[in-house]
Order: C-alpha cells, then sequence, then structure tokens
C-alpha cells in the first residue's frame, strides 16, 4: 500500500469566469501558489464567461503560468455559445493552449484527481448548462479509478455537483445519483466541484455508503451567497481536511453550506438564506 510521507497539499479552485474574472482574487491566489507550492491544483470548470477566445487566451496565459500540476475540467460556460457547428463537431477546439491539462489525472503519493465529465455539448432539455453524467464519462472514470494501485484513494473532480447541495444555484445532474451510487463502492476520498459559486461539504448516502462532496466557489464577480475564494486540501494518508479560503476572510465554518433539508426542492425560493454569510447580490451581474 502507498502512502504519502508528508501532508499532501492540494489547492481546489473553480469558475474563474475569464471575461468577468476577479482580478484582485485572481492575484492572489498565484501568490499563493507560488509561495505554498501545491502538488496540484484541481479547476473544476467555467474557465469563462461565455467561451470567447479572447476569454481562453487569458486562461490560458493564467493556468499555464501558475508553475504546478494542473487538472481542469470542462464547464457549461466552457462551451462555444456562438457557433454552433464548433459547439456539436470540435467543442474543446478552444482549448488548445492547455490541453494537455484538459481531464488530466494526477497521480500523487497515495491519492490521485480522476476527472468525470458533467458538462456536455447538448442534451433532451431545454436548459443546456445543467449537468449530465453519461455512461461513457462514467466508465471511463471509473475505469481510470479501478486501475489505481492498492491502497490509493481517489479525489474524482466533477463541474456540476452530482446532487443537489442547497445553494442558489443549481446543478440537476441527470443521472447524479446514479454516479455517486458507483463512486461509493470505491475508494472514493470525495467529489470536487464547482458550478454553483458557493462552498458546501456535505455527505451523500447512497445504498452503498456515503460519499465526500466538497465544492469551491468563484474567483470571478458574479458572486453568490459568499466572496471570491477557493478550497485547500490537506491528505496525512489517512484524513482529508478542507479550508475555504476567501479574500474578506470569513471564517470556513461561515463559508460552508452545510446540506439542505430532504424536503427541500430547487431552486430555493427568492429571499430565503442560502448560506450564514448570506451575500446574495440583489441583480447577477452583467454579462459582457
Amino acid at each position: 500500500m502507498t502512502r504519502p510521507t508528508d501532508t499532501t497539499l492540494l489547492f481546489h479552485l473553480s469558475d474563474i469566469h475569464f471575461g468577468l474574472e476577479d482580478n484582485e482574487a485572481l492575484d492572489w491566489v498565484k501568490r499563493e501558489i507560488a509561495e505554498r507550492r501545491p502538488a496540484a491544483v484541481a479547476i473544476t470548470g467555467d474557465l469563462t464567461m461565455r467561451a470567447r477566445h479572447s476569454e481562453f487566451a487569458a486562461a490560458t496565459r493564467w493556468i499555464t503560468g501558475l508553475g504546478v500540476p494542473v487538472t481542469v475540467e470542462v464547464g457549461n460556460h466552457d462551451m462555444p455559445y456562438f457557433n454552433p457547428i464548433e459547439r456539436f463537431f470540435d467543442p474543446y477546439r478552444r482549448f488548445e493552449g492547455m490541453q494537455d491539462m484538459v481531464e488530466k489525472e494526477i497521480d500523487l503519493p497515495g491519492i490521485a484527481i480522476i476527472p468525470l465529465k458533467t458538462a456536455v455539448r447538448a442534451q433532451p432539455r431545454l436548459n443546456w448548462s445543467k449537468g449530465w453524467v453519461t455512461d461513457r464519462a462514467l466508465k471511463k472514470c471509473l475505469d481510470a479509478i479501478d486501475a489505481l494501485p492498492p491502497g490509493t484513494q481517489a479525489l474524482v473532480a466533477v463541474h456540476h455537483p452530482l446532487r443537489e447541495v442547497g445553494t442558489q444555484g443549481t446543478a440537476l445532474t441527470k443521472n447524479g445519483l446514479k454516479a455517486l451510487t458507483e463512486l461509493a463502492k470505491r475508494p472514493v476520498l470525495a467529489v470536487l466541484s464547482g458550478h454553483v459559486h458557493d462552498a458546501f461539504d456535505l455527505m451523500e448516502e447512497t445504498v452503498h455508503g456515503s460519499v465526500r462532496m466538497i465544492g469551491a466557489g468563484t474567483l470571478s464577480k458574479r458572486t453568490r451567497s459568499t466572496p471570491p475564494s477557493f478550497n485547500e486540501l490537506r491528505w496525512d494518508g489517512q484524513t482529508l481536511q478542507v479550508e475555504v479560503r476567501n479574500l474578506e476572510e470569513v471564517s470556513t465554518p461561515d463559508m460552508m453550506i452545510r446540506d439542505v433539508p430532504e424536503d427541500a426542492i430547487p431552486p430555493r425560493s427568492p429571499g430565503e438564506p442560502v448560506a450564514p454569510a448570506n451575500r446574495v447580490p440583489r441583480t447577477d451581474p452583467p454579462v459582457r
């Protein structure tokens, strides 16, 4: 069994939304990465606002300049909006400056980051921004976990939470419960996600056991309940610790949305508190 000899430090970022990015937050995170030197950075999707070439160019410059191993999930905002031909036939073309990072497995001592794609180019419902786990994507993820060395734990990186988590934003991920049920059979430490722009850390029960779900906030100006933030993960071979780091130094417990009642049906009612910090803007910032 492989065990890390020291604590492994990982950073979990999400929803940077170049085109509406928060440059103060990005400068802060880049300094943190340069000073702390995490073993890897997982970015769980929505690098851009509208998948424009200029937004991808900015994202590529920033991400490739981090100087540490990075894996990037594709978010719904990263699919071409204004070019349907490209969206259907070559949806990852604009990632070309960082193609080797897209859905990349990162193997570290005793732990691995395994991708699971939840953003699709089309789906049989009106809102294509929501999550969908296809059978093909799930099989690819499960095969990768099953191929890990004995004793290695997996962090599964997705864009959309695999079930609703009590945030203002919703994922409504198709086949999310199916995926969680399969992941519960395997050595999965947690599922890392983004999309909803607020941090959370909760356990989801399935018929095969529980799965931990960890969500990162946003590094954009499209904040919802909490300030721009990222997750700092520490793995000592036994325990995965999570600290939400944010620009306004709000304490981690206040940054995390704990859970949603069993009888709550998303989307939540207007004006209903979604987190202790309760910092929902009056209007959604404009899209440029």
